[in-house]
């Protein structure tokens, strides 16, 4: 049997040793972080995302193992155990073929073979398999026994079928086998349920929908999937592409390519023999009846778990980009949580994010103090030096965009810039926990001004403060497994907070507990010991933190940046351990650190080989000489904006042909959701992201990219909008009417039903964009994002 670490490997494309030294160090309790950046002599340079991969499929095949385990014991104990099971379990290589192999040992209760068993019936159940020359009744006869519960032949009969249905049903190789001829030939289809039309009426195109499993995308398997739990469909794995040719017109109908292959397995053969009939209607009820169950059951399994996987990996890619999205750095900064009645909050916030002032404006209906409003905000401004304003994109946020672009047209030599920035959470966090001891005399209401005007500083650093869960940028979020979308949107946030760094002195609790080997009491006790004792002023000093012991501070000392400290390496991704080996350098170049840190000429003319040895080989020497280069270097992009159009700023204000420049709020399967300042996304579908076939929409766009769109249609009864980025694109000449009404998806989660395919690109996209639109019931999801 193949070792685990081969397996992984294999998979991997990679040496067992590397998997070997990677599994060693992820049991010894090491962050994948960690080893991706600092130990890539031991795994052979494993990047974050094989480690993840490795860490993934580790967990499932020990699982596996562990089952395997508990599977032969329990055979072992019924007495039933021969060495060619034993090497069949031991060959299984997937949990389903190994519950395959187990099912006819696995205890259950007692069934109609066991009853009919424990009555004698076995040896009339052998009899009519093996000799089809047999007359059944006159067999059966023999077996009649009142007392043992068979009353007449025909009860005799139902008893030898019960057993061979049984054992039919149990074959691991041929239900192995018919599982994935179903999968193969097979499709899902889907019905309303009687009396729910219009209640269900958001899954009308699934009302009667037909679609072969292995086509079958991860966004309409979780779509259908949400109108049966409803209660609005009806869902069923049909086996056969077609049915049997004249099946309909015979009184005996002809046997399936499925219930052949049961019948070939069990040599049954129908010769016209006294038995052979009776065994076709017995392989057609264990596949009718079992067979057919068992696995239609395994491949909805099969289904969901391939959506959900896909999903999760749609939400993990966009909770990445939103967190690495550019960050606008050390600016003082004012947000502004729009909103209509209750007025406008407002949050002023310095260059180190610390909240100096909060207002509340009421500048929009029904009170309509526009004037006093901007005279608020100027003073706050002037009085804080703000650079920037952050608008919260929720309800009134082009009301007040346009609220802000006044007060920068009436006082210039402000000098502010203003940008929309996505609020997802903002209310989520402004409820925590964590905001209450962040923010203990901010009302609930000014924390979500606060929140909007820090993530414009530095997304990453205030999203952490949140579920990723209510960020936003998922498709069916709230259908997913909990642990397994938690687990890996905590891995996502886990590579996001490490890649980029950590300053200890400035950091919030929550984002030091995403720090590699820190977690939460760690980062509450780093926090604690800054307050009572200062500023870090070098790395070394984390050891005096309670609890934070060597495995800890090897684990996370790296991360955790100390800009303007004693020692200029504490501020870089250099390891403390590795600095043994900038001594070196230095020593060969004659100079001190701060001379050579960011000297490029001197740092591209050395030899990183000069400088290993056995403990630090190139992998990290090359590592350690890119970063004196430039330390403390962001990997997130450069700062910009996106500039609504004037005087755009609802539904009604698009027309067809309109180029409008945009921010990508979320990419799911089927394109990307683009906020074009009118409270309500766009969808560019997949088939408009580019003038190529497009197999994934994030190769193209992201969440937080600037992108420019054309507008191809418009449907204001259903608040739809097409939109494409191809833009010498031709538009729709009328705007698609018609339809059922269906209800707008939230942010981050998909519509009812997706595009069926992706068409190829075409002169007039409108209208094909159209049609596509209107099947998936999309609109869009620029509601508050709260």
């Amino acid at each position: 049997m193949v070792s685990i670490n081969q397996r992984i490997a294999d998979e991997l494309g990679v040496q067992e040793k590397q998997v070997a030294a990677a599994v060693d160090l992820l049991d010894g309790g090491a962050t994948v972080p960690f080893v991706a950046r600092y130990r890539k002599e031991a795994t052979g340079a494993l990047d974050d995302a094989q480690l993840r991969t490795l860490d993934e499929r580790l967990r499932y095949l020990r699982d596996l193992e562990e089952r395997r385990a508990a599977v032969l014991a329990s055979i072992a104990e019924q007495g039933k155990l021969d060495a060619a099971l034993e090497a069949a379990i031991k060959a299984a290589d997937t949990k389903a073929r190994l519950e395959d192999i187990y099912l006819p040992f696995k205890p259950k209760r007692r069934t109609k073979a066991q009853i009919a068993r424990e009555a004698g019936l076995g040896p009339l159940a052998e009899a009519l398999l093996t000799k089809p020359a047999l007359d059944p009744a006159a067999q059966a006869a023999a077996f009649v026994n009142a007392d043992k519960g068979v009353g007449d032949v025909q009860a005799a009969l139902d008893g030898a079928r019960s057993i061979l249905v049984e054992r039919f049903s149990e074959d691991a190789d041929l239900i192995g086998a018919l599982r994935e001829e179903v999968w193969t030939r097979g499709k899902v289809t889907s019905k309303v349920r009687e009396g729910k039309e219009t209640a269900g009426a958001k899954f009308a195109d699934y009302f009667d929908f037909s679609e072969p499993l292995v086509k079958l995308p991860s966004h309409r398997i979780l779509a259908l999937y949400r109108g049966e739990k409803e209660e609005f469909l009806d869902i069923r794995i049909e086996p056969e592409p077609e049915a049997p040719p004249a099946a309909a017109k015979t009184a005996s109908p002809q046997p399936g390519t499925y219930e052949r292959r049961i019948a070939h397995r069990f040599g049954i053969i129908d010769q016209g023999r006294p038995g052979d009939k009776w065994l076709a209607e017995t392989v057609r009820w264990a596949w009718r009846t079992k067979i057919l169950v068992h696995i239609s059951v395994d491949l909805r399994g099969r289904l969901w778990q391939a959506a959900e996987d896909e999903a999760v990996k749609v939400f993990a890619g966009n909770l990445r980009d939103l967190l690495l999205a550019a960050p606008a750095g050390t600016r003082a900064t004012m947000g502004l949580d729009p909103g209509f009645r209750t007025g406008v909050k407002v949050a002023v916030v310095d260059a180190t994010s610390r909240v100096v002032a909060t207002a509340t404006i009421y500048p929009h209906e029904p009170q309509r103090r526009w004037d006093e409003a901007i005279a608020t905000l100027a003073a706050l401004a002037a009085r804080h030096k703000v650079e920037l304003v952050a608008i919260g994109n929720g309800t009134a946020s082009r009301e007040t965009d346009k609220l802000a672009a006044e007060l920068i047209q009436r006082y210039p030599e402000l000098k502010l810039t203003k940008i929309m920035v996505s609020e997802a959470g903002a209310s989520v966090y402004s409820a925590s926990a964590y905001a209450s001891q962040e923010l203990p005399d901010l009302d609930v209401s000014l924390r979500g001004a606060v929140s909007i005007a820090r993530r414009l500083q530095d997304p990453l650093a205030e999203l952490v403060k949140i579920d990723p869960k209510s960020i936003g940028v998922g498709q069916y979020q709230h259908d997913l497994a909990e642990s397994k979308l938690s687990r890996s949107l905590d891995a996502v946030v886990e590579d996001c907070v490490n890649a980029v760094g950590v300053d200890v002195n400035t950091a919030s609790a929550p984002l030091l507990a995403r720090v590699s080997g820190v977690g939460e009491g760690l980062a509450q006790n780093i926090v604690l010991h800054r307050d009572e004792n200062g500023p870090f002023r070098k790395r070394s000093d984390l050891k005096k933190v309670a609890r934070l012991g060597p495995k800890a501070f090897e684990q996370a000392a790296g991360f955790l940046r100390i800009p303007k400290g004693d020692d200029p390496l504490d501020a870089s991704s250099v390891h403390p351990e590795a600095y043994p080996v900038v001594r070196r350098i230095l020593e060969a170049t004659r100079s001190d650190i701060r001379g050579l840190i960011g000297n490029a000429t001197v740092l591209r003319g050395l030899q990183p080989v000069r400088f290993t040895d056995e403990t630090f080989g190139l992998p990290t020497v090359t590592d350690i000489l890119k970063e004196l280069e430039k330390p403390g270097r962001d990997p997130r992009p450069a700062f910009k904006t996106a500039t609504f159009r004037e005087g755009v700023e609802k539904l009604s204000d698009l027309e067809p042909g309109m180029v409008l420049e945009g921010v990508v709020t979320n990419v799911a399967a089927f394109g990307a959701f683009v906020d074009i300042g009118v409270h309500q996304d766009g969808l560019v579908h997949i088939s408009a992201m580019a003038s190529t076939f497009v197999k994934d929409p994030r190769a193209v766009a992201k969440p937080g990219d600037i992108v420019r769109v054309k507008v191809l249609e418009v449907d204001q009864a259903r608040k739809r909008i097409a939109l494409t980025m191809r833009l010498d694109d031709d538009v729709a000449r009328e705007p698609r009417r018609g339809g059922p009404e269906r209800p707008q998806p939230r942010p981050g989660q998909q519509a009812s039903r997706p595009p069926q395919r992706q068409q190829p690109a075409k002169t007039d996209t409108g209208g094909a964009l159209a049609e596509a639109l209107r099947r998936a019931g999309l609109k869009g999801g620029n509601e508050p994002r709260r």
